[in-house]
């Protein structure tokens, strides 16, 4: 694991923020390391103004998709919304076709089925929408690869409408219109839109275009929130002030899918840290282990008792997920040291037999287990089905695209990807892969790194320091969770390893054994580093701040993230 401090903020700038937000001066430094230099740029920061949202119509076709929206409600048109089944998807899907339900009732929703259709737009999808007489259909989170499938549905007389964020082709589909921030020709402010972003920015046209209130669209912004954590897109600029509000909708007015979760949880606010490891995961099950429209039925049910009986089946799907999640992690980590593949740059295994709806999570447990760029194989229909995961400061995505001679499909961004590829080229696939891998990436690239912002004195530490700290929340790529180094600390004697297999370590630190100020820390995974806490020796911990609920009491604790002689 390597530490890297993060340069010391400018002491001006520091110094007037401090003083014109009175604050320790040490805090305004942690805002200006952010960008966040000046009182302007706080105010905005801390208080997150729905009115500094941008103008829809700056993205690139906006006014082309409202007309034919427009026009179809106005022909009485049958509208399909078609999403991907991941989070990001399902709650686009969701967030549109309840918005255009509330004031329009001739819309169906859509979602693919992961093992027969695959993802993205599909032919079977079309004929459906031919079938049932859908002449438009709104595509959310995918679409703007489906250049031939979208040609096919203009045969059948269907029109696209499509709201993606991943990167375009050479070609554009003929669609109507193509919103996505990241098109060249696209001059949007922000870039960083995650799908369920791109389609509220829809429906914020929508609004405009009628002279709505813009107040009808708030309570849509929790499924923005959610997808913007689970889909790991930066929260700066736009996504920061969709996820803050959003939030806000989940804590104080949770829709009955969300409630239907949460319900059972021991917690009175909800982070987007929550939101990331305890309503993604069960969403994204539906559509992993059955269909993502359970998930979406999940979401838009008004409901809450019969929320709760969509979200016990859910509940159900995650658990047999993390099974399956568990037991293919164990066969894909022993394929690669049977092989004596650990040392490669590249981590890629393939099993006929693995569920396609958990190789994106084995993809990531395996980048955590190596620390390289990851793809995880298994069998769909005649073709093999991949998910990519990256390293940090690596795009996966461009070497990929050096390796298109063996792919039939793929897409997605610079840390995750999905792909299929014929069986027959699987072997020439990983040898290319792992090619390019090796000739592309830096050494620094193959090891873990922490970012610290500061060093910090443990008596710096109060539960005011911690409060200002969260203020800085929603926290996420692009504003991470500060993370402190503090040197030569010492565990006072309550040292142990915890957790089923005594993975995990819990100490408490101080500066010196007898020093009242001290801390309570757990370090998950880390009890492999035990030795280094005993017999009273110094030893240096990289860590954040968070709070420990236990029987009623809540105090501050460290979240160690590493720890070094």
């Amino acid at each position: 694991m390597r530490w890297t401090l993060k340069p010391p903020p400018d002491s001006q700038k520091q110094a007037q923020l401090a003083q014109e937000l009175g604050i320790d001066p040490f805090l305004a430094g942690l805002l200006v390391q952010r960008g966040v230099d000046a009182f302007a740029k706080a105010r905005s920061f801390f208080r997150p103004n729905l009115e500094e949202l941008h103008d829809p119509f700056l993205m690139k076709d906006m006014d082309l998709a409202v007309k034919r929206v427009q026009k179809a409600i106005g022909n009485n048109e049958n509208i399909l919304v078609y999403g991907d089944y991941d989070v990001d998807g399902t709650t686009s899907v969701a967030l549109m076709s309840s918005f255009l339900e509330s004031f329009y009732d001739q819309v169906t929703t859509y979602i693919p089925d992961r093992y027969d259709e695959g993802y993205g737009v599909s032919y079977k999808g079309i004929d459906f929408a031919a079938d049932n007489d859908f002449s438009l259909i709104i595509a959310l989170d995918c679409g703007v690869k489906a250049v031939d499938k979208v040609a096919y549905a203009k045969e059948k007389g269907i029109d696209f409408i499509i709201c993606d964020h991943h990167r375009p082709g050479k070609e554009l589909p003929d669609a109507i219109a193509v919103l996505d921030p990241k098109r060249a020709d696209c001059s949007y402010p922000f870039d960083e839109l995650c799908g369920c972003g791109v389609g509220f920015k829809l429906c914020q046209a929508i609004t405009e275009a009628n002279e709505w209130d813009f107040d009808i669209l708030i309570p849509y912004l929790d499924l923005v929130a959610t997808a913007i954590g689970a889909d790991i897109v930066p929260i700066i600029g736009e996504n920061r002030i969709l996820a803050y509000h959003g939030l806000n909708v989940i804590n104080m007015s949770p829709r009955a899918g969300f409630e239907a979760i949460i319900s059972n949880l021991n917690k009175s606010t909800l982070t987007i840290t929550d939101v990331v490891f305890i309503i993604a995961p069960r969403i994204n099950a539906a559509g992993r282990m059955k269909h993502g429209l359970h998930a979406v039925e999940l979401l838009k049910e008004t409901d809450l008792e019969k929320a709760k009986e969509f979200a016990a089946g859910i509940e159900n799907y995650n658990s047999d997920r993390r099974e399956l999640d568990r037991s293919i992690t164990e066969e894909a980590l022993q394929q690669i040291i049977s092989k004596k593949e650990q040392d490669n740059f590249t981590s890629v295994v393939y099993d006929a037999g693995w569920h396609k709806g958990v190789i994106g999570i084995v993809a990531s447990r395996l980048t955590e287990s190596f620390y390289r760029p990851t793809l995880v194989f298994c069998k769909s229909g005649d073709k093999l089905a991949a998910s990519a995961r990256s390293v940090k400061g690596f795009d996966v995505y461009n070497a990929l695209e050096q390796c298109t001679d063996f792919i039939e499909q793929f897409g997605g961004h610079k840390y995750a990807a999905g792909l299929t590829l014929l069986p027959e080229n699987y072997e020439n696939f990983k040898a290319r892969f792992e090619e390019v891998v090796c000739a592309t990436i830096e050494n620094k690239h193959l090891t873990p790194e922490i970012h610290i912002d500061s060093q910090l004195p443990l008596e710096r530490i109060t539960p005011k320091f911690y409060r200002i700290i969260q203020q800085m929340a929603p926290f996420g790529p692009g504003n991470m969770t500060p993370i402190f180094m503090t040197e030569n600390v010492v565990d006072t004697g309550y040292g142990k390893c915890v957790g089923k297999n005594e993975d995990h370590l819990k100490i408490k630190v101080a500066a010196h054994k007898e020093d009242k100020n001290n801390f309570n820390a757990i370090g998950f995974s880390l009890g492999s580093k035990s030795e280094l806490i005993t017999d009273g020796k110094k030893f240096h911990i990289a860590y954040s701040i968070d709070e420990n609920e236990w029987q009623g009491n809540t105090s501050l604790q460290l979240r160690l993230r590493d720890l070094m002689s």
